[in-house]
């Protein structure tokens, strides 16, 4: 038996991923993992926090002299994210 409205079941499952809501959730635990690899330990030590929302990358940073170094290279955490994450994703990065 058969219904009219029948999906497969990964046509649901990818209709749902790619729902704003889940789609930034998804990309904020890429985010932390892509961080994770590609920042190495050390600065990963000093990471308290990492938020995704609308479009802007909020990164806590414990140590002073690490989140001004950070801030500088701003625009090279954001291109490393888009480039992980495969589009225009991250439109700020703002350390805190």
């Amino acid at each position: 038996m058969q219904f009219e409205n029948e999906k497969k079941l990964s046509e649901v499952l990818k209709g749902m991923v790619d729902s704003p809501k889940w789609k930034e959730k998804l990309n904020e635990t890429k985010i932390r993992q892509v961080w994770k690899d590609k920042m190495g330990t050390t600065i990963n030590h000093y990471t308290k926090d990492i938020k995704f929302r609308k479009e802007k990358l909020f990164i806590s940073i414990e140590s002073a002299s690490l989140k001004q170094e950070l801030t500088y290279d701003r625009d090279k955490v954001m291109e490393m994210m888009n480039i992980e994450l495969g589009g225009e994703f991250v439109k700020s990065v703002i350390i805190r």
